[in-house]
């Protein structure tokens, strides 16, 4: 049975495009023209993956983003937009979203992003679901953290940085194997990128996010987890 790809995009012409190069890629592509659609769409097929356009009228992709995880879907989500900033880029990643594609792109690098995507999550079937050290609780699979009885949101890239450092605590784990099995895809983004996640993931486990005790930089070698 072909996966099925879920695509909420309101441009008649990129809808079409992207519908005509999934199909052939042996997909079988679901389409709606807005947010709503796209909800009800995705509660009705159970989509394998999501391809959602950020610009629409109504609702935004944002706010799409968040509602298909506040119900429990798990797919994969790749959000297209045209705005590039790192704040646009932060948000996306925030609300649940897998990857972050920015307008205009070749068909070639979005075919790309989801063999990425595909690969992280089929990954996580076999990776640890749970973990707890130091009063904290994170369930991976629902990229949820709590902390003091405070929840908090985990973005899809912070939640398999955590489990990759996790899964090798006390052992240094260098940037271009964090690139490899948390970006996965052949067009790394830079290694600020890398720094950046490891930042927000201090601020939200560490009593002191500038003096870490269980998110450690290894000098010359990338990042450790100690528990």
């Amino acid at each position: 049975m072909a996966e099925k790809v879920l695509i909420v995009e309101d441009e008649a012409d990129m809808l079409a495009g992207l519908e005509d190069t999934l199909s052939r890629e042996g997909y079988e592509v679901i389409t709606a023209r807005d947010g709503k659609e796209g909800l009800k769409a995705a509660a009705e097929s159970a989509p394998d993956l999501v391809i959602l356009d950020v610009m629409m009228p109504e609702m935004d992709g944002y706010e799409v983003c968040a509602a298909l995880r506040g119900r429990g879907i798990q797919a994969p989500i790749i959000m297209l937009t045209a705005r590039d900033t790192e704040d646009d880029k932060i948000r996306g990643l925030d609300t649940g979203a897998d990857d972050y594609v920015t307008k205009p792109f070749s068909m070639r690098e979005l075919l790309s992003r989801i063999s990425a995507v595909r690969r992280r999550y089929e990954g996580r079937k076999e990776k640890i679901r749970e973990f707890s050290f130091g009063g904290i609780h994170v369930d991976f699979d629902r990229q949820t953290l709590t902390r003091n009885e405070q929840a908090a949101r985990l973005s899809s890239f912070e939640s398999e940085l955590l489990r990759l450092l996790v899964m090798m605590r006390g052992e240094p784990v260098s940037r271009q194997t964090i690139l490899t099995e948390v970006w996965g895809y052949d067009f790394p983004p830079d290694t600020r990128t890398i720094d950046n996640h490891i930042v927000r993931l201090r601020q939200k486990i560490e009593d002191d996010p500038h003096r870490p005790k269980h998110i450690l930089t290894a000098h010359g070698k990338g990042y450790k987890f100690v528990k």
